[in-house]
C-alpha cells in the first residue's frame, strides 16, 4: 500500500475509488465497506483509496478549545491503521492534516479542491453517518447531488452488524474501556493490539531483581512509548492485561503487559505521564540475550484483562504484585480456550 501525507504528491493515482473517514479500529465494519471498495475499484480499473485524518477532527477541536475531555480515547494508533488498512488490501491512503484550513473548508470547497480536483475521484462510498466541511454541514444528499454534476458515483453502505450488534468505533471503544476483550475482539474481527519500536525505559524490571524470589533478571519489560504532542494518543484500553508478543520469534511470546501511565512509584516520573504500553516475558527466549528486543518492531495482542493499573508504594509490592500477575497470566493462558 502507497502512504501518502497530503494531497502534494506526484505518485498519487490520477483517478481512483475513495473512501473516507477516521478509520480508528478498522473494525469488522470498516473490513466489509473496504471490501466493497475494492471490487468497485477493480471494475472502474482505479486502485482502491483511503482519506483518513491526522489528527483525529475530535482532537483538533479539543486542543483549539482547550478541552481535552471532548478528545477521544483511540483504538490505534495511526502506525496500526495504516498497517490494517494494508492487511485489508487498500491500494494507497492519503493521510490529510487536519487544521485550521480544513476545518474551515465549505463542503462545496471540499469536493471540487479535494475529491476531484486533488484526487480525480471516480467512486466514493462513505458511511450511513457521514459529513464533511465547515461545521461538518455537507452530507450524503450533497455528496450525491455533486456526483451527478460532476460526474463521479458516489454510493452510502449500511451500518454492519455482528450477532445484532452494530460494528462501530464506539462498540469497540466502550468494550476496551470495560476491559472486555473477547468482545472487542469479535468487533475487530482479531484480537486487540498495538505495535511499536521497543525503547529504553528507566531500567526498574531489572532493580526488582533482589526481590524477585527466583528471578536473578526481575522483571524486565519491553518498552513501547507515545506520543507527547498535543493530540497525543489517548488509549482506548488501560490496565494490565496478559498478552502475546509477535515479532521477535517465530512463535508468539506470553507476557503481562501494564498499558497506561503508570502511577506506582514515582509521581514525578521523568515519563510525564506520558502513555507506556510495558510488556514482561513470561519465559524470555534465551537466544535473544539481554538486550535482543531494543529497536525491534512489535505487536503485542491484549488477550484479557487482569485489573486496572495499582499503586505501589515500594519496590517490595511492586515484586508482589507482579508476581501475582504473573501466576493469574499462566493460570489464564493454561484454560484459554481455543479461540477468542
Amino acid at each position: 500500500m502507497k502512504i501518502y501525507r497530503g494531497l502534494r504528491h506526484p505518485g498519487i493515482a490520477p483517478g481512483c475509488a475513495l473512501t473516507i473517514g477516521n478509520f480508528d479500529g478498522v473494525h469488522r465494519g470498516h473490513q466489509a465497506m473496504l471490501a466493497l471498495l475494492k471490487n468497485e475499484a477493480a471494475h472502474r480499473g482505479v486502485p482502491s483509496s483511503v482519506m483518513t485524518f491526522e489528527p483525529h477532527p475530535r482532537d483538533y477541536f479539543a486542543a483549539v478549545l482547550n478541552k481535552p475531555d471532548m478528545a477521544p480515547a483511540r483504538i490505534v494508533t495511526l502506525r496500526d491503521k495504516l498497517t490494517e488498512l494494508a492487511r485489508c488490501g487498500v491500494d494507497q491512503t492519503i493521510v490529510l492534516p487536519f487544521n485550521q484550513q480544513l476545518a474551515s473548508q465549505a463542503p462545496q470547497a471540499f469536493i471540487d479542491d479535494v475529491l476531484v480536483g486533488g484526487l480525480g475521484v471516480r467512486y466514493v462510498l462513505v458511511g450511513d453517518d457521514f459529513r464533511f466541511g465547515a461545521k461538518r454541514a455537507g452530507d450524503y444528499a450533497m455528496l450525491d447531488a455533486a456526483g451527478l454534476a460532476q460526474d463521479f458515483d458516489v454510493a452510502r453502505m449500511q451500518s454492519y452488524e455482528v450477532h445484532g450488534l452494530r460494528v462501530s468505533s464506539t462498540e469497540v471503544r466502550a468494550a476496551l474501556d470495560e476491559g472486555r476483550m473477547q468482545d472487542a475482539a469479535r468487533l475487530l474481527g482479531r484480537p486487540y493490539s498495538i505495535s511499536g519500536h521497543v525503547v529504553h525505559g528507566r531500567k526498574l524490571g531489572r532493580a526488582l531483581a533482589e526481590t524477585a524470589p527466583g528471578k536473578a533478571d526481575g522483571f524486565r519489560t519491553l518498552n513501547l512509548r507515545f506520543s507527547r504532542r498535543a493530540h497525543a494518543w489517548k488509549p482506548a484500553a488501560s490496565g494490565i492485561f496478559v498478552v502475546q508478543v509477535h515479532g521477535l520469534t517465530d512463535q508468539p511470546l506470553a507476557g503481562v503487559a501494564n498499558l497506561g501511565v503508570r502511577p506506582s512509584l514515582d509521581p514525578n516520573d521523568v515519563n510525564g505521564g506520558r502513555v507506556l504500553l510495558e510488556t514482561h516475558v513470561l519465559d524470555w527466549p534465551a537466544h535473544l540475550g539481554q538486550e535482543g528486543a531494543y529497536g525491534k518492531i512489535i505487536r503485542v495482542d491484549l488477550l484479557h484483562k487482569l485489573h486496572d493499573e495499582l499503586r505501589y508504594h515500594s519496590l517490595a509490592a511492586l515484586t508482589e504484585g507482579i508476581a501475582r500477575d504473573c501466576a493469574d497470566a499462566r493460570a489464564w493462558l493454561a484454560g484459554r480456550p481455543a479461540r477468542i
